[in-house]
């Protein structure tokens, strides 16, 4: 079992504390939202959570089975879909694919083709990805996070540029999909995180 903890986990930016004095722990099965107003931090600590950037103060610790993790492994537990990282938009739907599973297991009982299914992008796999649509770059990141093996699941912003068709499908898939694993999720819109165990509000640890 995975587990991350977090002690006193603080981060500033020059003279300014983005948090302080954090400290939390999740376990498999557990479900987190960040909230908090735009440009609070939210990124900033996810960021941090997933080894990205350092703290500057505090400690984050990754434990399996009584383990500790070292940091430089941490990419391997985790998944992650966020408007910031961009997808090699060179690649046709299908060759980014089977590229990404190249490093990444697939879900039990999933396969490419049942998985552009699920995308709702059957017409498009043989498409550059830079031919898509924003909706459909961001189903494709989420789909690339929610359908990896992986014992964390990071989604920063995840309805961005999704309609409404998109919304109900993001909401059906972490419901279908998220099974024994740690969710946590960075958001302002309540549509995105109700469903989480757990909530913190970033403006508290100021």
């Amino acid at each position: 079992m995975l587990k991350i903890q977090l002690a006193g986990a603080s981060k500033r930016f020059q003279y300014e504390w983005i948090f302080k004095n954090l400290s939390l722990e999740l376990s498999e099965g557990d479900s987190l939202a960040i909230t908090g107003s735009n440009g609070s931090g939210k990124s900033t600590l996810l960021k941090c959570m997933t080894g990205a950037i350092p703290l500057s103060d505090g400690k984050i610790h990754y434990q399996e089975n009584g383990h500790s993790i070292p940091e430089s492994d941490w990419f391997r537990k985790l998944s992650i879909a966020t408007p910031y990282l961009e997808l090699p938009e060179e690649f046709t739907l299908t060759e980014l694919l089977e590229f990404h599973f190249k490093f990444k297991k697939i879900k039990p009982g999933l396969d490419l083709d049942q998985l552009v299914e699920i995308l709702y992008l059957e017409p498009h796999k043989n498409k550059f990805v830079s031919q898509f649509s924003s909706g459909m770059k961001q189903r494709l990141k989420l789909g690339l996070a929610l359908f990896s093996e992986s014992s964390l699941v990071f989604l920063d912003e995840p309805t961005s540029n999704l309609d409404k068709k998109g919304i109900s499908w993001y909401r059906e898939m972490v419901s279908t999909y998220i099974q024994n694993q740690i969710l946590v999720i960075c958001s302002n819109e309540q549509r995105e995180y109700d469903f989480c165990k757990q909530k913190i509000k970033l403006e508290d640890y100021k």
